[in-house]
């Protein structure tokens, strides 16, 4: 019997490579639900490859012209519209295993809906556990639901993590070190990084992945984010988790214990290893990804990242130690920053710069409840969008 798989955000980078390795194994998985914000034309063409049953277009409203186009096209999902029922498949009986790559504070409501409903949550939407963690893991916890992470980062580390670290100290983990590639900028001068395009700032080196997540791989928001998520997926002290410059993308983090081991995931850079762990565990399923062939890379390279070149990472850090909503105010001065930037009406320097005064202008609270969180994520994209409006009127 298959289990039934919903993907939030599949028409994004994580779904297709998601979409890829379920393809491989039509014996173990078929599709449930497919959700997309808007883009039709791409959510339709994902249906009628893998025959879901419900597809979601988010960011409209109710639509009979495009239930029509879907029809003819010989398509037999029935399509639904609006956020709300990003929450209802991804809460569905039929649904056994839900797969979160929405990207960004939109991709909450419906994860932890995923979560009450005790689904096998395969998390990529990274903000849920940044804008309310631990909300989001006492839900999991209440509820009986299965969380495993297939960002490369943290699926790293739970693969580091011995299965009996329950019954170990706490004391057993020193560290946690999360690397990064340092993006397409480690090496640009500093005082270059003022004229760069988001063209420039989309171009990794390494990963393919969506515009909004380059620019934060970028500025190295997307670490301190991943750095926010890892103190609450393993429950480590900030403190103990720390960064580390590896631009080969091999090694996708590393975890040092008291006695002075070191144990390392390595894989070629492709969302599929991640992916085909999390959907295989315990057991262990083919993703299609290319051997790791060590001696044709030759060397891997490790330096501490630059704070001055990365001030982002200083800034999360900081959201992190004030605690309660102020992570929540971080990411969402990020996407209203990034989202500027990409606009071409933000220069690229002035994305930290923005977020600092958002979260300068917040007064954090406890994050106890969604509403409290959401309000937060509300206010702060209000001061983060008057402070793009003033850096704008000043440039002019």
């Amino acid at each position: 019997m298959t289990q039934g798989l919903t993907v939030l955000g599949a028409t994004g980078s994580i779904g297709a490579s998601t979409l890829d390795v379920v393809a491989r194994h039509p014996d173990r998985y078929s599709v449930f639900a497919l959700t997309a914000h808007r883009a039709a034309d791409a959510l339709l063409a994902l249906c009628l490859r893998h025959a879901a049953r419900y597809a979601v277009l988010s960011g409209l409203p109710e639509d009979q012209g495009l239930r029509r186009r879907f029809a003819e096209a010989g398509c037999r999902t029935e399509l639904l519209f609006g956020a709300g029922a990003l929450e209802e498949v991804a809460a569905d009986r039929e649904c056994d295993v839900l797969v979160a790559a929405i990207v960004g504070a939109a991709g909450l409501a419906p994860t932890l809906a995923g979560a009450r409903a005790g689904k096998r949550l395969l998390l990529a939407n990274k903000e849920a556990l940044v804008m309310a963690g631990p909300l989001f893991m006492r839900t999991v916890r209440e509820h009986g639901a299965t969380l495993l992470p297939i960002d490369s980062e943290h699926n790293a580390v739970f693969q580091c993590l011995p299965r009996i670290a329950a019954r170990a100290s706490p004391d057993a983990v020193r560290r946690i070190l999360l690397t990064a590639s340092g993006g397409p900028f480690r090496l640009t001068p500093i005082e270059r990084l003022s004229q760069v395009t988001p063209e420039e700032a989309c171009a990794h080196p390494n990963w393919v992945m969506g515009r909004k997540i380059s620019v934060d791989s970028a500025t190295m928001m997307n670490k301190g984010l991943e750095v926010i998520e890892a103190r609450w997926l393993f429950d480590v002290a900030p403190e103990r988790i720390e960064v580390l410059v590896h631009s080969q993308s091999i090694i996708h983090s590393l975890v040092e214990f008291a006695d002075g081991s070191v144990i390392a995931q390595l894989s070629n850079p492709d969302m599929r290893v991640p992916i085909a762990h999390a959907l295989g565990y315990p057991e262990r399923i083919e993703s299609g990804a290319a051997p790791l062939d060590l001696a044709a890379i030759g060397q891997l390279s490790f330096e501490r990242p630059d704070r001055q070149r990365f001030p982002c990472l200083g800034l999360a850090y900081a959201a992190l130690r004030e605690g309660g909503t102020a992570p929540a105010v971080l990411n969402a001065a990020n996407e209203v920053a990034v989202a500027a930037f990409l606009e071409g009406r933000l220069r690229y320097t002035a994305i930290p710069r923005v977020i600092e005064q958002a979260l300068e202008r917040a007064s954090a609270t406890q994050a106890d409840g969604l509403e409290t969180v959401l309000e937060a994520d509300r206010s702060a994209r209000r001061a983060a969008a008057d402070c793009v409006a003033m850096l704008m009127g000043k440039a002019a």
